[in-house]
């Protein structure tokens, strides 16, 4: 199994980090095991830690109502997730849960938000990396968006 620095240093919010930065990041991190089918968190539940998946799969999901579980996206090991509500500090926006057995890496928010503190040359790295992560994620939607509104003209 590849070592927590390996991993980190794959997750694009750490990517820019040297192997110094990785290991300060690996030093909060703590492992976690679910199993098929356990829900990781749930919508509208406080977000107080970020995950990184090392092993297995996560399906992200919300409720709809009249329909049941809509799966949004099946997330594969080096994928981040759950770090919205780290840095928002809101409430949930989706389920996580667990597709077949997983091993997590975990970050909780006093943790992260200790290691930008004290560390502002990670902070600064991080911090960037997240902007341009979200940026993308933006991007995509908007994409995904106008696609979708050009679709329903016809």
């Amino acid at each position: 199994m590849p070592s927590t620095t390996d991993i980190l240093r794959n997750v694009p919010i750490f990517k820019d980090l040297d192997e110094a930065e990785l290991q300060s990041v690996a030093e909060v991190c703590k492992e976690e095991k679910f199993e098929s089918g356990a829900y990781i968190f749930k919508e509208a539940e406080p977000g107080n830690r970020l995950y990184v998946i090392v092993t297995g799969e996560v399906r992200i999901s919300r409720d709809v109502p009249g329909s049941g579980e809509e799966a949004l996206a099946v997330l594969k090991p080096g994928a981040l997730f759950g770090e919205m509500s780290v840095f928002d500090r809101s409430d949930r926006s989706t389920h996580a849960i667990a597709n077949g057995g997983c091993t997590l890496m975990t970050i909780t928010r006093p943790d992260f938000e200790m290691l930008l503190d004290f560390n502002r040359e990670i902070a600064y790295k991080v911090l960037w990396a997240c902007v341009r992560v979200l940026s993308a994620r933006l991007r995509s939607t908007n994409d995904s968006l106008r696609s979708f509104l050009a679709m329903s003209m016809f």
